[in-house]
């Protein structure tokens, strides 16, 4: 063995097999799908400290880039140990604003515009200008969707057109209205002299689009583009990477479709999953083996996806077996919790220590009333992401409020106390129903309805000694008691906020349908894709888990409540039959529909899966070729040469499963629906060829 090939084949030996073919395969194109806990970032690692040790790569002429600074804070301390220490290593803004900084004078002769790290206030400016009246949760809702906007190429004259059909909106603004805003915010920050973040990508894209010689620069400065978490990319990203490459294909994505759970940001997923498609002769590698969890733990991951067009790569756990995931459904939201916090208990006198643990929800709001019972069992937390409850802006404003309203008498001389704390808290923008948008009015939403909740729960506790003033007292103590510091803690956290992050223990939290998946992704308007991506995000959370998972729901939202909540519809694979919903000895089970939960009427109903009213979510262009294929193959006959009728190859319900879940290999056709192994053996190489063909 030569002097250069054995260090290179003790970097290689760390590896296993699939992760040793990434790292072997130096030259691109090169699609990496890599699932949960598969050792992705040592897989890409390795290969570029193996391209730079073997000479393919110079490490300067290599360009890694992932989505936040800690992931490329992560890659670069990570090529130092390898040997790599000279590979950049950036997010996209980073990347694209240092080419912008160096650029810019030179092209333009003027200074770059200044970088503002936010929005609002120019946003409120803006507002002013046109009449629009604000506050600050819709000034934040409207910055967001300006960046969705800027980062999916959407502008201001084209946003109204748009935006209903991707099932956008900000509370109750006209798609015009947000338009206008987006128009006058643009104007604004143009009389300021500043940019913002998505501009620095539109600003860098220009330059690499219309001067050639920055091209030519940018082109020869780096040859080589690894992209991480790749299901993560919007258009403008996809956009830049590709000005960047310029035609060239020396490129190596990961990602993995089954963590896509941004596309309310701009993600979409459709580039990693067509990559091959782009680009033609395409090395495509699937980590598989997961390194992080049971096989218990991953077992129930499997079975979430398993079937839908969420599912990624199918995850085989490489850990010694472990306990068995446990469901647990409570009669309210506080036993939920109290149930939670005795397990943390009892786990962490077993030794896991409590930064071993973490508890995971779908919103920020139902962080309090884990607080609260950890408080009570003198458990230490820590919350990510967030602000702890009642530090939270909107909450410590309803409780200063609520104060000057028992200080001044006001509660005694308005009728049930209750019904003051919703009038004050009704003065700020909370109504009975919630909104039916995402972002920071319903998160404002949210923290005054707990606020409900908790007066609610205090008056059937309290009876006739509860008042405004002693609710507040309430309030003060428990914010008192939850504000101690500390070091190691139990993690709160959203499940948005967990992806990336793993402990050995986690409670997945809240389960229940109209929370998991939450109630605007099910309503009408939603953007397509909606009630998927709150199944990916469920997923996300589960696969954080080492070796103990829990995962629960509540039938009420407060004691003494109906029992009228049912555990989440992505359970219904997972539950034992004692769990599920409407479970009662010697009835029939009632097939219901994936999106909506409703009672399935017809057979083609039960067969697809969904409500004959819900919107298409197949390919029609794949639905027809099958159905062109169908009609040819029926007329060919059976057996005995005569024709047969067309459902008898396939129905259009079993198509249309198809065309929605586009399936690649003879394993992932068997599971659709409609299709058994005389179906396979007939007709699967040849539905499978459609699939993979082009429209």
């Amino acid at each position: 063995m030569s002097a250069v090939s054995q260090p290179i084949e003790q970097l290689l030996s760390a590896l296993d097999p699939e992760q040793r073919e990434v790292a072997e395969t130096l030259r691109g194109p090169v699609r990496v799908l890599a699932g949960a806990g598969t050792g992705k970032t040592r897989a890409i690692t390795h290969r570029i400290a193996h391209g730079v040790m073997s000479g393919v790569y110079a490490p300067t002429e290599v360009l890694a880039v992932t989505f936040t600074t800690r992931a490329a804070g992560e890659l670069r301390q990570r090529l130092r140990t390898l040997g790599a220490p000279g590979v950049q290593a950036r997010t996209f803004h980073s990347a694209a604003l240092r080419q912008l900084r160096y650029f810019w004078p030179h092209i333009h002769g003027t200074e770059l515009p200044e970088l503002t790290e936010s929005k609002i206030g120019m946003l409120a400016a803006a507002c002013r200008t046109i009449g629009v009246r604000t506050d600050q949760a819709l000034l934040r809702d409207l910055a967001s969707e300006i960046e969705w906007a800027k980062v999916s190429n959407v502008g201001a004259d084209d946003y109204a057109r748009i935006a209903p059909a991707k099932g956008r909106g900000v509370s109750d603004q006209t798609p015009e209205a947000i338009g206008r805003v987006m128009a006058a915010y643009e104007d604004v920050k143009r009389s300021q002299g500043r940019m913002d973040m998505e501009d620095v990508l539109l600003l860098t894209a220009g330059l690499l689009a219309t001067d050639e010689r920055v091209a030519a620069q940018v082109r020869r400065q780096y040859k080589w583009f690894v992209v991480d978490e790749f299901q993560d990319v919007s258009p403008l990203q996809s956009a830049l990477l590709d000005l960047w490459l310029g035609g060239r294909d020396e490129l190596c994505v990961v990602g993995d479709p089954a963590q896509t759970i941004y596309s309310f940001a701009g993600a979409d997923a459709t580039y990693l999953r067509n990559f091959p498609k782009k680009y033609d002769g395409t090395t495509s590698i699937e980590l598989v083996r997961n390194y992080r969890s049971t096989p218990q733990v991953v077992s129930e991951a499997n079975k979430l996806l398993a079937g839908t067009t969420s599912a990624g790569v199918e995850l085989r756990s490489q850990q010694p077996s472990g306990s068995a995931v446990r469901f647990v459904g409570e009669s309210d939201e506080v036993a939920e919790a109290k149930a939670v916090a005795d397990r943390v208990a009892r786990l962490h006198r077993a030794g896991t220590p409590y930064g071993e643990m973490a508890v995971l929800f779908r919103i920020n709001a139902q962080s309090e009333t884990f607080e609260d019972a950890l408080t009570d069992r003198a458990i230490p937390y820590v919350i990510r992401g967030a602000a702890r409850f009642f530090e939270r802006r909107e909450v410590r404003e309803a409780v200063t409020r609520l104060r000057g309203a028992a200080r001044s008498g006001e509660a005694d001389a308005s009728g049930p106390w209750v019904e003051v704390v919703r009038a004050v808290l009704a003065g700020m923008g909370w109504s009975a129903e919630p909104p039916t948008t995402r972002g920071q009015s319903r998160d404002r939403w949210e923290s005054f309805q707990a606020l409900v909740d908790q007066a609610e729960e205090f008056s059937s506790a309290q009876g006739i000694e509860a008042s405004v003033g002693t609710f507040v007292d309430e309030l003060d103590r428990r914010a008192a008691e939850q504000h101690a510091p500390t070091a190691d803690g139990v993690t709160l956290a959203t499940f948005h906020a967990s992806k990336g992050l793993e402990w050995d223990a986690v409670f997945c939290c809240g389960v229940q349908d109209g929370t998991v998946p939450i109630t605007y992704a099910s309503q009408e308007g939603a953007p397509p894709g909606a009630v998927e991506e709150e199944r990916r995000l469920l997923y996300v959370g589960m696969t954080r888990a080492r070796s103990e998972l829990s995962v629960s729901w509540s039938a009420a939202r407060n004691p003494g409540q109906a029992a009228r909540r049912s555990p989440s519809r992505f359970l219904l694979p997972l539950l034992p039959a004692s769990q599920q919903p409407h479970a009662t000895k010697g009835r029939t089970k009632v097939a219901r529909c994936r999106d909506c939960l409703q009672p399935l009427g017809s057979a083609a109903e039960k067969k697809r899966g969904r409500c004959s009213h819900h919107p298409v979510r197949y390919d029609e262009q794949l639905f027809e070729r099958l159905k062109q294929w169908r009609l040819e193959t029926a007329r060919e006959g059976g057996e005995d040469g005569k024709s047969v009728p067309a459902y008898v190859v396939f129905t259009d319900a079993t198509l249309e499963l198809i065309a929605e879940q586009k399936p690649t290999s003879i394993t992932a056709l068997g599971k659709v629906s409609g299709v058994g192994p005389n179906k396979i053996e007939k007709y699967g190489e040849a539905v499978l060829e459609l699939v993979s063909e082009n429209p």
